[in-house]
């Protein structure tokens, strides 16, 4: 088998597929929740720590000299995107969960008996027959 043909057989297989597409929306996910952050949860926090701007929060290790930009620790960014992080992993846990317990409560639906094969079919019929002729 020739490597195009095997790697078509991969790539055309469903798991690849769902890999894709999850990777997909787990990017446009991410972006969504870290304009949710940025945007909406980081400025009241901001407030209410006195009117800190996370994303200016750092330590300078060395000033600008001329040309040459200033070396810092950019810390304040790193705490929004553990905030981020820490937003993205519960909603996702959130997500699991509620089609974890979907799926139990179908698993413990009950069932339908099923239906009775031909033979216990007419061994019924047979029954009530003869129970007409007692009778």
């Amino acid at each position: 088998m020739s490597m195009i043909k095997e790697f078509k057989q991969f790539a055309i297989k469903g798991n690849v597929v769902d890999l894709a597409v999850g990777i997909i929306i787990g990017a446009a996910f991410g972006k969504i929740v870290s304009a949710l952050v940025s945007g909406i949860i980081m400025p009241p926090i901001g407030v209410l720590l006195g009117g800190v701007d996370f994303a200016d929060l750092a330590f300078v290790i060395k000033e600008a000299v001329g040309e040459a930009p200033a070396v810092v620790i950019s810390y304040g960014a790193f705490i929004q995107t553990v905030i981020d992080f820490v937003i993205i992993a519960f909603a996702i846990f959130m997500l699991v969960r509620a089609i974890n317990t979907l799926k139990k409560k179908e698993e413990a639906a009950p069932k339908a008996p099923p239906a009775p094969s031909k033979e216990e079919v007419l061994l019924s019929e047979i029954r009530d027959l003869l129970k007409s002729k007692v009778e």
